[in-house]
């Protein structure tokens, strides 16, 4: 029997993991020994579904910038996990994706606790295709700091020779 491809390996963990005592910070964790770059700002998955994801970021001195607010890049680090999430999370077993734009627009200036909210269409993917996935990020206050949008390009994974 084949091994679970990489999306359906980690919507399992997260369904053991998700539901116990510090579970969410030990998947977030792991998620980010897989996807070095997203570790850099220790972001922590609060919940995940097919088509959505939350996932908070803390603010911290090392993602600030010169105007000790958030860094622009990590607020579109933080968007594009969050929307990857959900794109992923909707996707099923077999779908390979890359982002190949991301669009970041700054609304506020970003301190504090922020959380991003992610969202994706869920869909099977026969051919090769592009769909977009979305973050809005607030802050503590509700306050709308940025959206993201990524887009991804999706194609069935090729099948393994015999």
């Amino acid at each position: 029997m084949p091994a679970p491809d990489p999306t359906t390996r980690l919507l399992g963990l997260w369904a053991r993991l998700a539901p116990l005592p510090g579970g969410r910070r030990l998947f977030s964790w792991l998620v980010t020994r897989v996807i070095p770059y997203t570790g850099t700002i220790r972001p922590l998955v609060l919940d995940w579904t097919a088509g959505s994801a939350r996932v908070a970021l803390a603010d911290r001195r090392r993602v600030r910038n010169h105007l000790r607010s958030i860094h622009a890049v990590a607020l579109t680090n933080l968007g594009e996990f969050a929307s990857g999430l959900a794109l992923v999370g909707g996707l099923g077993p077999g779908t390979q994706s890359i982002v190949t734009r991301l669009e970041t627009r700054y609304h506020h200036k970003a301190r504090g606790r922020l959380v991003a909210a992610g969202s994706a269409p869920v869909d099977p993917v026969d051919e090769e295709c592009e769909r977009l996935a979305r973050a809005v990020i607030h802050d503590e206050e509700g306050r709308l700091v940025a959206e993201v949008v990524a887009t991804w390009r999706l194609r069935p994974r090729p099948e393994a020779p015999a």
